[in-house]
């Protein structure tokens, strides 16, 4: 018999033959390869339930104009878990102005030429085509969790179902879903009743009149008020102790949403992370090439879940929560260890962060107890809630304690950072931001005030100029008392609903007169299901106020948007900013 490496799940028949296996508890689909990490979610939903002691199957990108990918495992005996991957199937494979790409990380070789568009369909579609009346199709992952009611599409400018209706697979695991995966394998193979499992989606024909009732999905098509209405009651609906369950009309049908799941602890969230995961693309996948994706995530580590920015045109915030959930520094500090055991391994962690780096370890008391609040964020365009406390304490311990590591030549932060959260703490952030200067990072550092335009900022969810301004200060003289020469990246968006190109005109202006410097990390703002902004992006309305505003939807337009903040030119020099 071949010899396979049996660190990982199995992903052909041969190496479920050498483990004795006549047939898979679960097989999971993924528009990825099988990147066997903790940063890969199918991934560690893979281990997840192995260490529940089922028998997991993994078959990455499957070729859906063949059986020969999606039948080399056989039928899984409980249930097919499908994800579109780690990243949307449609953003992955086109830009915002629609060209397609042609390099995808997550794809051996790096050729974009194995991730099918919306693969959640057509993986779905596989299934059924290959296996008749087979057991439960469960879908997971952002693709799908995005897509769970009336939504969006920029992609054919229209408003589309549910995903579920459009994919014909049975159920939706939503958000990270952590407790509802255990929850509904467990009550799948027991054979018990599952709708009333947290944090699942699924099709009934009755509404639940308990829930909160949604536009239907006819009355979104006919009002756009109303699709504002839906995505108001779905955004306000995320947080496992304030929220509430859905129930949408899709014709004769209805959408049923339950209220999310728990979230997990600080002692699930390092047991998560303890899983053996091999940090490799699984060898089946090698002949092709490597994958990109690993240059970065292999040697990187999570800290925590979740993001409270609330930026508009993120969707962190509705499929991971807006309650950060940490790991322990124990946890984290075993993990560095575990790098150490790599051959591969050059002493530079290549990211110690999560969606928004300085969120580690610390929370409101608030939303703790009551869960996330319905009409207020705890941070917006104008202020930060007085009821949120940045505190950088805890992360600057860990970080201290992770770069003293033995062997440790470099603890890169990576990850987005608010700025705005650093000048807030009066007690901590000029130390947080000392020691990121001195330590973890070389050359530059990354931030995202995406505009400067307070009409603008006010629709993206962003704090104003002046704030920046405040940090740009701090860190010129840090670096200069330290004696570096570091300088700031700056992402910016141009395009975004309520931006006119004279808007693009101020922003050139401030970035050439007040911040020094031409932008080059720009880029043209693209409509993604799970956002506000793609809700302005469609109704042309801001969706507090109701009223109209500008959005540029001419795809030249949108493109001379972006020149005109990267243009080298002093074109500029004749608007105020």
């Amino acid at each position: 018999m071949k010899k396979f490496d049996n660190r990982f799940l199995p992903t052909t028949r041969e190496e479920m033959d050498a483990l004795g296996w006549t047939q898979c508890d679960v097989i999971l689909v993924s528009g990825d390869a099988y990147i066997d990490s903790p940063f890969i979610g199918v991934s560690t939903v893979g281990r997840m339930l192995e260490k529940q002691g089922y028998k997991v199957g993994m078959i990455g990108q499957p070729d859906i104009k063949s059986d020969k990918d999606i039948k080399r495992l056989g039928e899984p005996r409980l249930y097919w878990g499908v994800s579109g991957g780690s990243i949307d199937s449609i953003v992955s494979n086109y830009t915002a102005t629609k060209k397609f790409r042609n390099s995808d990380d997550y794809t051996p070789g790096g050729k974009n030429n194995k991730r099918p568009d919306r693969a959640v369909l057509a993986y779905t579609n596989l299934v059924r085509q290959n296996f008749k009346n087979t057991v439960p199709i469960v879908l997971g992952g952002i693709e799908a969790s995005l897509r769970r009611v009336t939504h969006y599409d920029y992609w054919s400018n229209k408003l589309r179902k549910p995903i579920l209706f459009d994919s014909k697979a049975d159920i939706i695991i939503y958000g990270m879903g952590e407790q509802a995966l255990y929850d509904l394998t467990k009550a799948i193979d027991r054979g018990d009743e599952w709708k009333d499992i947290r944090g699942i989606c699924y099709i009934d024909k009755e509404p639940k009149l308990d829930f909160h009732q949604l536009p239907s999905h006819k009355e979104c098509l006919e009002d756009k008020e109303k699709y504002i209405d839906l995505f108001d009651l779905f955004y306000d609906n995320n947080d496992p102790i304030s929220a509430n369950g859905l129930s949408q009309q899709v014709d004769s049908r209805y959408s049923i949403q339950n209220p999310p799941c728990d979230y997990l602890n600080e002692k699930e969230m390092d047991e998560v992370s303890a899983l053996p995961f091999t940090r490799e693309l699984h060898p089946y996948y090698l002949k092709d090439g490597k994958v990109k994706c690993l240059e970065t995530i292999k040697f990187s580590i999570m800290t925590h879940h979740g993001c409270w920015g609330e930026c508009n045109f993120c969707a962190i915030g509705v499929h991971q929560g807006r309650t950060i959930r940490t790991r322990s520094e124990q946890s984290i500090v075993k993990e560095v260890y575990q790098f150490k055991e790599y051959k591969d391994f050059k002493g530079i962690i290549s990211d110690l962060g999560g969606p928004t780096a300085n969120m580690y370890g610390y929370e409101c008391d608030k939303k703790l107890k009551k869960g996330t609040c319905d009409y207020k964020r705890c941070v917006d365009a104008k202020e930060l809630c007085g009821a949120m406390k940045p505190d950088h304490t805890r992360v600057i311990g860990l970080m201290k304690q992770v770069r003293n590591i033995d062997g440790i030549r470099k603890a890169f932060v990576a990850s987005g950072i608010r700025y705005d959260l650093i000048t807030e703490d009066k007690r901590k952030g000029y130390s947080y931001l000392k020691e990121l200067v001195q330590h973890h990072i070389s050359g530059q550092m990354k931030v995202a005030p995406e505009h400067t335009e307070p009409r603008v900022l006010d629709l993206m969810g962003k704090p104003g100029k002046q704030t920046l301004v405040d940090f740009k200060k701090l860190y010129d003289k840090l670096n200069k008392d330290l004696g570096k020469k570091q300088f700031l990246t700056y992402y910016l968006i141009a395009a975004h609903p309520g931006c006119e190109e004279s808007d693009m005109h101020k922003l050139k202006n401030f970035t050439s007169n007040v911040l020094k410097m031409n932008p080059e990390q720009a880029q043209v703002f693209t409509p993604t299901p799970g956002t506000y902004s793609s809700v302005m992006y469609y109704t042309e309305l801001d969706p507090v106020t109701r009223k109209k505003i500008f959005v540029e939807k001419d795809t030249f337009r949108k493109e001379k948007q972006k020149k005109i903040v990267q243009e080298k030119s002093g074109f500029c020099s004749g608007f105020s900013s």
